[in-house]
């Protein structure tokens, strides 16, 4: 027979086991309310971003170049480094973005002291994990090009992305090619190096938060989806305009872009027809992380209206297999690497091609006017008075 405390040692025993089955089966909970509480009670640390194992903090007051400081040559790239985090220490999301008068490009360049000549930067203290090439189709954009670079180096080596600048300067005076500057950035652009990515950028859009990230998606990406001249808001489901970003194999897919467009408008939405046709669709991040600031600026002085844009847009479906990447036609005039970015100065000729033929002169054809010979006299059957015969 068993006794009274024979039972309570079996009681005991049946509710220490509950507990230690309670416990293991929710320990992952009870240990993320614990870590809570503990998080309440205790002074927040100081985030320092010298090392690899960092919890993500936000950018002080905004300041792009915030905590970028810490950053140092440090490895050697022949080194064996670590692999980059896939989620970079130094993201902080939203930016503050202000265009201070006076700003010179040398004073980029004195924030940025890691970024090597052509506008290349690799992470010093990883091995990173996204290879990423800038585009910017530009023409008497320096202005607004300085203040371009000095927000997009310190956000993307937040990133902590191996990346290069190419701005892709169109020579002489003829109406601007924006879209067959762009086709000329990924050609010059891959010659260099095999980038995993390529985002093309207007010159005037400043991203304003981080989170944004300059990498590839499975499919053709819009990275600026909310501009503050649209109300932080999509104009509409196919605009693709601004900041876009295509791997190699997209761009192959869908040929590229149209070499036909010149002047202002069209080359975007067939763009973003030419994603659809190739199969593939657009990707874009969230309105709230997807934002730019655009520089105020009245149309360029030889990107006016284009006024065949729409007609042209209606053909797509017809002309994308034959204009493209596979028809561009170019000559490189100079390639200088800068400190900041590699500078590509290209001839995209006109509208009649590369090479035009200059105007025929048409010059007025002189014409022989016949003039009527004149009959010899007739002797006359009268003699003039006063006349006599011989």
């Amino acid at each position: 027979m068993i006794s009274i405390q024979s039972k309570w040692r079996y009681l005991f025993m049946f509710l220490g086991i509950q507990l230690v089955v309670m416990a293991l089966l929710s320990r992952e909970g009870y240990q993320k309310r614990v870590s809570y509480f503990i998080r309440i009670f205790r002074k927040p640390e100081t985030t320092s971003l010298s090392g690899r194992n960092h919890t993500t903090a936000s950018i002080a007051g905004g300041d792009v170049y915030a905590n970028l400081s810490h950053l140092s040559k440090g490895h050697s790239h022949g080194d064996a480094m670590p692999y980059c985090p896939k989620i970079s220490p130094y993201i902080g999301g939203p930016i503050h973005v202000t265009f201070p008068s006076g700003l010179r490009l040398a004073q980029v360049q004195r924030k940025n002291p890691l970024v090597v000549r052509g506008g290349r930067y690799r992470p010093p203290d990883c091995e990173t994990r996204h290879r990423t090439a800038i585009i910017i189709p530009h023409r008497h954009r320096e202005h607004h090009l300085k203040f371009l670079l000095y927000y997009l180096h310190p956000f993307l080596q937040r990133q902590q992305l191996n990346y290069g600048i190419y701005v892709i300067h169109q020579a002489g005076n003829y109406t601007f090619n924006r879209a067959k500057l762009m086709n000329v950035g990924f050609r010059e652009a891959m010659k260099e190096e095999d980038w995993e990515c390529l985002f093309f950028h207007d010159v005037d859009l400043i991203p304003e938060d981080d989170r944004n990230m300059y990498i590839c998606d499975s499919n053709p990406k819009h990275a600026a989806i909310a501009m503050d001249k649209f109300g932080y808001k999509l104009p509409y489901n196919m605009y693709f305009g601004g900041v876009s970003a295509l791997t190699p194999l997209h761009y192959l897919k869908m040929n590229g872009f149209p070499n036909n467009y010149w002047g202002w408008g069209g080359e975007d939405d067939d763009i973003g027809v030419r994603v659809s046709l190739a199969g593939m669709y657009i990707t874009r991040p969230s309105l709230k992380v997807g934002r730019y600031k655009m520089i105020k600026h009245k149309l360029d002085k030889g990107n006016d209206v284009n006024p065949k844009r729409f007609n042209m847009l209606a053909k797509t479906r017809q002309t994308w297999k034959l204009d493209g990447m596979n028809t561009v036609e170019y000559e490189i005039i100079s390639r200088q690497y800068m400190p900041l970015y590699t500078n590509i100065t290209v001839n995209i000729g006109t509208e009649e091609g590369l090479h035009p033929s200059p105007p025929t002169r048409h010059l007025p054809v002189k014409t022989a006017v016949k003039v009527p010979e004149k009959s010899p006299d007739k002797p006359s059957t009268k003699q003039k008075e006063g006349s006599s015969e011989k």
